[in-house]
């Protein structure tokens, strides 16, 4: 926010205080002053005369000037093209401090020089607010201009200081003059009196005007007609008050629509009469057509922009920039008002779109107080009466409402004072309430306080606490230790598991990615075992960054392409992170592997990983916490063959819930991310912690020796090796006692001496005890048991 001393003045008395000071207060209390400027500076300044003007012998450029100063007449060197004899000028002395340096007495090029007749950019005002005129030569005061008057820059209302304040996002209030002035007068405690008056714009007779809108992003337009103006140059204080805001001033009727934005916070809108000659204006999106704005510049309109139109054509860009065709013109005779609420998100992306970030816009975007529209249309009225001489007005016209409506509430001195541990007095604090314009009163031991509609800040009675103690200074903090029960910190079950999967995974060797959450389409289709549909970002970054992804799978797979491509072969990684779904997130383990499991270059041994590295991986971690291999079932892989190989994967089941999928990257896959034969798995980590887990039990190792079994079994083709497993684990037991440890399977064969539609299946039993010494006989009937189970279960039958 850009405010001026000179503006805040015009509101309340500041002789006694500096801007420094003023600076410092401000900041002080929460609102950042980043910058102190001035508008212009030099010193040993006068306005003066010349009376002659020369071109100097010995150049082609320069003039030597008889300068009036009012008590002497010196003799000044000047390359300025415009200097001419009976003008009035701004002279610096010898001895003058400007931004440029010292002025000293010189010869220049033969020429004694006494003197510099300045132009304004020389004295440091900014040149975005001067004329070419300005900028390209001395400044020319009028004829009345006071010859001798030592203060050139007063006379021009130059002599001005700028504060330059940072609002922080909850105080949008203060982007208006009028609420940074109320706000400065309660940091003061200064009384602040607003050139105001309500209802200014409830005058005028009977209008045609209609006013209409269809889109919902306009919920509120006021219109009025003022069939009369006249134009003309601005009076000195609206043109010096806009210089300091860094705009230029135009002519009065343009100025007033800039002033009471600057003032109010509410962008406004004149239109020249004669280019809405049906006197209609609809708000409207959708609209897809080109559209010269008062800029000159084109624009194509899309669906997202709001559109001010007239008879179905647009004459504006809504909150953001009027037409080239309905602009006040020195012809203007008679205008129309326009004052208007739009959806602030819609106007920062089109103003973004568009490259349009005006004074409008990025008063929209910020957010506008809800009662600024009426506040606007009162006070241009009231200027525009005074200052254009406007007549002949029609009554205001409405579409819609604010849907306003005033907060109060009460707030608790002790509980207050409890929170800012302090001890503050009711009188004090009343006092501080009033100044802020809240409007206390006394309801018992409450006070009651009415919010004004420009804080729309303040909500709560923390709020109010925060107020006061900004107000009354933080200085005023004692400093107090908080109040809490002790607790004892632990880990709830979910970071219990991130933590025991990040270090039991880090210890073998995988190395944690934190890969981005955002992903382009592509890489969104690609999601493994997706919930719900993809969340789209209404503003992305980037088309590669437009969802919020469903699966972390396509961003391990990325960065197993980029450390490929860098030559770096053998890679683990895994990655612990949310996924989401519109309305839906949970949390989910990847891990992706390529190269080798274990190499000895010096033994020339390598163990490349595969479907079973994954497999072996995913069993052990799920029994390190708990869920054992009889918990959980490896099936056909038939949800997802599209990142996956069809015959190298597998579904993963913890009980009846697909836990998630393992196994080798589909080639096709592999060959679009342009990464080598990869493994993976993805697991939802909510089954999991849904799931109640089994304690994990050591048992010592068993002091009866062992005894191994081959079996040769020949079975259908169809037949699962896992259901053979299965069926001889289960059938391996003698008196409850499990005795069939281990079942290793070390050969499938199918050829010859095997029939056709059936494979051999070769495996190892391993018999043991935690008892006792098993006997012959004992092995022998388990052995048997399980013979007779295979061939009633699978059809299995003793290979010969």
């Amino acid at each position: 926010m850009i405010i001026s001393k000179k503006w805040l003045s015009q509101y309340m008395d500041l002789s006694d205080i500096t801007m420094e000071e003023l600076a410092d207060r401000v900041t002080s209390a929460g609102l950042e002053v980043e910058g102190l400027s001035y508008m212009s500076q030099g010193s040993n300044l006068v306005i003066g005369e010349v009376l002659s003007c020369e071109d100097h012998p010995d150049s082609d450029h320069l003039h030597v000037c008889k300068v009036n100063l009012g008590n002497c007449v010196n003799q000044i060197v000047c390359g300025a093209p415009n200097v001419a004899a009976g003008q009035k000028v701004i002279v610096a002395k010898v001895g003058a401090k400007l931004p440029g340096g010292e002025i000293k007495a010189s010869v220049i090029r033969g020429v004694e020089s006494n003197g510099m007749i300045c132009s304004l950019l020389e004295l440091g005002v900014d040149g975005h607010t001067l004329s070419e005129e300005s900028k390209n030569g001395i400044e020319v005061l009028d004829a009345e201009a006071p010859l001798g008057n030592e203060d050139p820059l007063g006379y021009l209302g130059l002599d001005d200081a700028i504060l330059d304040v940072g609002l922080t996002p909850n105080r949008n209030d203060c982007m208006a003059a009028w609420s940074m002035a109320l706000e400065t007068g309660a940091i003061l405690g200064k009384e602040v009196t607003l050139p105001y008056q309500e209802g200014s714009s409830n005058v005028g007779g009977s209008t045609k005007l209609r006013v209409h809108s269809e889109t919902e992003k306009c919920p509120l337009f006021l219109g009025k007609v003022i069939n009369s103006v006249t134009i003309k140059p601005s009076p000195k204080w609206m043109q010096e008050l806009l210089m300091a805001a860094g705009i230029k001033s135009i002519n009065n009727v343009v100025d007033i629509s800039n002033i009471v934005m600057l003032e109010t916070g509410q962008p406004l809108h004149f239109y020249d009469i004669k280019a809405i000659p049906s006197q209609e204006i609809t708000v409207k999106d959708h609209m897809h057509e080109e559209y010269t704005a008062l800029d000159g510049e084109t624009y194509q309109l899309e669906d997202d922009d709001i559109v001010i139109t007239s008879e179905g054509k647009p004459i504006g860009i809504a909150g953001i920039m009027g037409g080239d065709d309905s602009k006040i013109t020195d012809e203007t005779t008679g205008i129309i008002i326009e004052a208007a609420i739009f959806n602030h998100v819609s106007i920062r992306n089109s103003a973004r779109r568009l490259n349009l970030n005006t004074d409008a816009s990025v008063r929209y975007q910020k957010g506008i107080e809800p009662m600024a529209t009426f506040k606007a249309m009162d006070r241009a009225v009231q200027l525009l009466i005074e200052y254009a001489d406007a007549k002949d007005l029609e009554e205001t016209v409405r579409y819609g409402s604010n849907h306003y409506i005033p907060v109060e509430f009460d707030v608790n001195l002790n509980r207050i004072n409890h929170l800012l541990g302090t001890a503050f007095e009711k009188e004090e604090v009343v006092k501080v309430l009033s100044d802020l314009h809240l409007s206390p009163s006394e309801n018992g031991e409450d006070i009651h306080v009415v919010i004004p509609s420009y804080r729309t800040d303040l909500a709560i009675e923390a709020d109010i606490a925060e107020e006061i103690i900004r107000i009354l200074g933080y200085d005023r903090l004692p400093s107090t230790l908080p109040f809490m029960s002790a607790t004892l910190g632990a880990l709830d079950k979910r970071q219990q598991l991130r933590r025991k999967l990040r270090t039991t995974l880090s210890a073998l060797g995988y190395n944690e990615a934190i890969t981005y959450s955002l992903v382009s389409k592509e890489e969104n289709e690609h999601a493994v075992l997706p919930k719900k549909e993809a969340v789209e970002l209404a503003s992305p970054m980037s088309e590669d960054r437009r969802y919020v992804r469903r699966s972390i799978l396509p961003s391990l797979l990325e960065s197993i392409a980029y450390n490929q491509a860098r030559s770096i072969r053998d890679i683990a990684l895994f990655e612990v992170s949310n996924v989401y779904g519109v309305g839906h997130v949970e949390e989910r383990l990847c891990i992706a592997a390529s190269g080798s499991l274990q190499k000895n270059r010096w033994q020339n041994f390598s163990v490349d990983v595969d479907f079973y590295t994954m497999k072996g991986l995913i069993e052990s971690l799920l029994d390190s916490i708990g869920f054992g291999e009889n918990r959980v079932v490896f099936k056909e892989n038939t949800s997802d063959t599209l990142n996956f190989h069809p015959y190298r994967s597998a579904e993963v089941y913890l009980g009846k819930e697909l836990l998630g999928i393992i196994g080798q990257i589909h080639p096709s896959m592999a060959k679009q991310y342009g990464i080598q034969e990869t493994v993976a798995l993805e697991i939802n980590l909510e089954v999991l912690l849904s799931n109640k887990a089994s304690k994990v039990k050591f048992t010592e190792v068993s002091k009866y020796p062992s005894v191994t079994r081959d079996l040769a079994l020949v079975v259908e083709d169809v037949c699962k090796v896992g259901d053979i497993v299965n069926c001889i684990k289960k059938n391996g037991k003698l008196n409850k006692e499990n005795i069939i440890q281990n079942v290793e399977v070390f050969d499938v064969y199918t050829g010859e001496h095997v029939e056709k539609g059936y494979k051999s299946i070769a495996l190892t039993m391993t018999f043991q005890s935690y008892e006792r010494t098993l006997k012959d006989e004992e092995i022998n009937t388990i052995f048997n048991t399980v013979l007779e189970a295979l061939q009633k279960d699978v059809n299995a039958q003793l290979r010969a």
